[in-house]
């Protein structure tokens, strides 16, 4: 690895540190039921991977006509989530580990995610993945989600990093877009697998089409080694 504090790592969190889309979309199928609508399904989800759930409540209040307002909505969503997202909750156990592999250089590393506070500090604690990770930046602490590079720039300023010496962990197009346009480095890892071809993803300095199923801790951090030499 290169010279101490010349590298920093910032992960989104949903479907790529854990598993949790399944989650936001049970929370988003029964919050849209609940006011009469009741043909969501997953392939309706995907177009909401790597947003803010504030801008996918907007978006879902304006594409179904919903009458409850944007305060409601996502106070229904929220609430759903978390009841969610402290039991089911998985993180992928090649993340687990390159986490684990980062804090043993004592690289700074900071989760940044379109994530209410709440529910990254219970998917966090419930997963354990707190010990490692203690910079939390959400979305809806900065002016803007992804793709605008707001949230990661906000976790570089807060980590003491400087934007160039960042390595973002991105799921989803937005997050990737995000990151470019934050002068980051990027490994993408995209959770919907039809969206690998997005031009998103075409900025990532390491891109895994085949999602999780490629990554693994010591292929990620081995390209880390040769490109923060």
């Amino acid at each position: 690895m290169s010279e101490p504090g010349s590298l920093a790592a910032i992960f989104d969190l949903d479907g790529t540190l854990v598993d949790s889309e399944p989650n936001y979309y049970e929370a988003s199928r029964q919050t849209l039921a609940e006011h009469g609508v009741r043909d969501f399904g997953w392939a309706d989800h995907e177009g909401y991977v790597g947003i803010s759930t504030l801008e996918t409540v907007i978006s879902l209040r304006e594409r179904y006509r919903l009458r409850a307002s944007v305060e409601e909505l996502l106070a229904a969503m929220d609430r759903r989530y978390l009841e969610l997202a402290r039991t089911r909750t998985r993180a992928y156990p090649e993340m687990r580990k390159f986490v684990e592999l980062l804090a043993a250089e004592g690289v700074p590393m900071a989760v940044a995610s379109g994530s209410s506070a709440q529910a990254i500090d219970a998917i966090l604690t419930g997963t354990g993945l707190d010990a490692f990770l203690r910079t939390v930046v959400s979305a809806d602490e900065v002016p803007h989600g992804k793709p605008a590079p707001d949230v990661f720039l906000e976790a570089a300023r807060r980590l003491g990093a400087d934007p160039a010496h960042c390595v973002v962990l991105e799921d989803a197009a937005p997050g990737a877009a995000a990151a470019h346009a934050a002068g980051m480095r990027c490994i993408a890892i995209p959770y919907v697998a039809a969206q690998a071809a997005a031009p998103e993803f075409a900025t990532a300095g390491l891109l895994l089409r085949g999602g999780q199923t490629e990554f693994t801790a010591q292929s990620a951090y081995a390209w880390l080694r040769a490109t923060s030499a």
